[in-house]
């Protein structure tokens, strides 16, 4: 027992301190193990896990964006020539190929350790919305039934999550945190304008009346995602009036 503590503490403090020095492929493996010890996971833990896969997977996701523009741009002049282009997308694959495996680790973590140890209300959203977001990058970087495939499991993650969602007061921030991202999948992934909007402000409406009951430690949290729902409130509703670049690109998101 006193072993566990022991090994269970140290992978916490190594997490904190890979995260310190920004050694988020280290943090990784330290969340990794903390995940397969099959214990339920305090606030703090849940939090080291997040930011660790975060950061490895959104190095990546930015790096495919990069690639992606140029690939297009390239595309569009022809004195690259095809060595090129065959160049770019065997990169790209290879970036496409590292993402993959590290939203298929995460997933499975979630649904062979993570989830079957955390039955609270709180937990179910946490893993059930991480689960929406890592489907989410997958469906960014697939095309046709691949993409249609990924998209709707993230659709069954994120609905799933929102339903055990309304059990947590319109204030909490993992509750936010959900339907911030939810709405920019509705967005994004699906081109639902309509549907991103409603589910946003109806999120941000909500927590706006329940502000004065929301406890001292959630407020900063809890606020910061209510700006960022309200800045993508914002964007989206300045595109439909014709305003804005219309490719989502300023989204914000809290994955």
């Amino acid at each position: 027992e006193e072993q566990i503590m022991t090994s269970r503490a140290s992978l916490v403090y190594m997490a904190k301190v890979t995260e310190e020095a920004e050694r988020y492929e280290d943090m990784v493996e330290s969340v990794k193990q903390l995940a397969k010890m099959d214990e339920m996971l305090n606030v703090e833990e849940r939090n080291l896990l997040s930011v660790a896969y975060k950061n490895v997977v959104g190095a990546r996701r930015a790096s495919w964006r990069v690639l992606s523009s140029i690939e297009a741009k390239e595309s569009e002049t022809a004195d690259g020539g095809d060595e090129r282009l065959r160049e770019l997308a065997a990169y790209r694959a290879k970036v496409e190929k590292e993402l993959g495996d590290i939203c298929n680790e995460l997933l499975s973590l979630i649904d062979e350790h993570l989830r079957p140890k955390d039955t609270s209300d709180e937990g179910e959203v946490f893993y059930q919305k991480m689960a929406g977001d890592y489907y989410r990058y997958l469906a960014e970087i697939a095309k046709g039934e691949e993409r249609s495939a990924r998209s709707s499991n993230a659709k069954e993650r994120y609905d799933s999550a929102s339903k055990k969602a309304e059990n947590l007061p319109s204030t909490n921030p993992i509750r936010l945190g959900l339907a911030l991202n939810h709405s920019v999948f509705h967005y994004e992934i699906q081109n639902e304008r309509e549907k991103a909007i409603e589910l946003a402000k109806k999120a941000f409406d909500d927590a706006i009346a329940d502000l004065d009951t929301l406890e001292e430690e959630q407020y900063k949290d809890a606020t910061l995602i209510m700006q960022l729902v309200r800045d993508n409130l914002t964007l989206w509703g300045s595109e439909g009036d014709g305003g804005g670049d219309g490719d989502g690109t300023n989204v914000e998101d809290m994955s």
